[in-house]
């Protein structure tokens, strides 16, 4: 892999893009922190935006659905493309889900996509075997089944490192949903999810932009399964990086520099990409008119 100081010395001056971060369902922005802050240090305008209804109760939670977080994402987005010229999108989770959504609907606006764990079902080796057959949720809530319950976070949440884990998940347990999100996942809003989830695979053929997929081979959340959807089935380059010390939450787990270094790798590439193409086509369109 190449130095930072390699890296840097191939730049496209990074201040021309921003990235917009993305966290996960029930989760909050302190899950992309880190992720940020060392994307901020390449040279980006980051942000990570907080979707409606996040960071609070229950009860706030419940009164929001996917298109109230999509427009989370959208507005968030529309602020940074005022500052910059090129736009990258990248979450975690239902984060990178809702970043796939981005990108199918402003195609345009939309340079590349970091997608981290991404999870269009729940099949990883923790997920109880009843909580595998979530996809149904969207029927339950049809008929109103289940409005008051959750399913519960379970070990190792998303983890590898143990300390970390002891940390996220006493904060968690404790209720502070601001800093380590909800304790659970309320059968409602996973509903949400899944009808955010259908939207997007029933669409990924549109998604143009070029992607960084990275993902834990020991997943505990969502397995490689996810990962290999997204690879065959956009419209677009795909460059899967599969890590092997973590777990669900790869941008706070342990190799979270490598999230960032490989991130901030790709979006420049991508960029120094869009940068060539751009000043060929206006070369052309002067020897045209020439």
């Amino acid at each position: 892999m190449k130095t930072d100081k390699e890296m840097m010395a191939n730049m496209v001056d990074p201040r021309s893009a921003a990235v917009l971060l993305i966290h996960g369902l029930t989760g909050t922005p302190n899950e992309m922190r880190f992720v940020a802050r060392g994307l901020a240090n390449y040279g980006f305008k980051v942000h990570c935006v907080q979707l409606a209804g996040h960071c609070g109760t229950e009860a706030d939670l419940l009164k929001t659905g996917w298109r109230d977080w999509f427009a989370s994402v959208e507005e968030a987005a529309d602020n940074l493309l005022k500052e910059v010229d090129h736009l990258f999108v990248g979450g975690l989770s239902m984060g990178s889900v809702l970043s796939l959504k981005y990108a199918i609907e402003h195609p345009e606006k939309t340079a590349g996509l970091g997608l981290f764990g991404t999870t269009f079902f729940y099949d990883g080796w923790s997920i109880p075997h009843v909580a595998k057959f979530s996809f149904l949720l969207p029927i339950f809530d049809r008929l109103g089944i289940g409005r008051h319950k959750s399913f519960m976070e379970e070990f190792p949440y998303g983890l590898k490192n143990e300390r970390l884990r002891k940390s996220v998940s006493e904060k968690m347990l404790s209720g502070d949903s601001e800093a380590a999100g909800l304790p659970g996942n309320p059968w409602p809003s996973l509903a949400e999810f899944y009808r955010l989830s259908r939207d997007v695979q029933s669409k990924l053929e549109r998604v143009k932009a070029p992607a960084l997929v990275m993902h834990a081979r020991e997943d505990d959340v969502a397995s490689l399964r996810n990962a290999q959807m997204i690879e065959r089935r956009i419209s677009a380059p795909v460059e899967t990086v599969v890590l092997t010390e973590s777990y669900h939450l790869i941008t706070l787990d342990q190799e979270k520099k490598t999230v960032v270094a490989r991130s901030a790798d790709f979006f420049q590439r991508v960029l120094a990409e869009r940068t060539r193409k751009a000043s060929r086509m206006e070369r052309d369109s002067v020897e045209d008119a020439a």
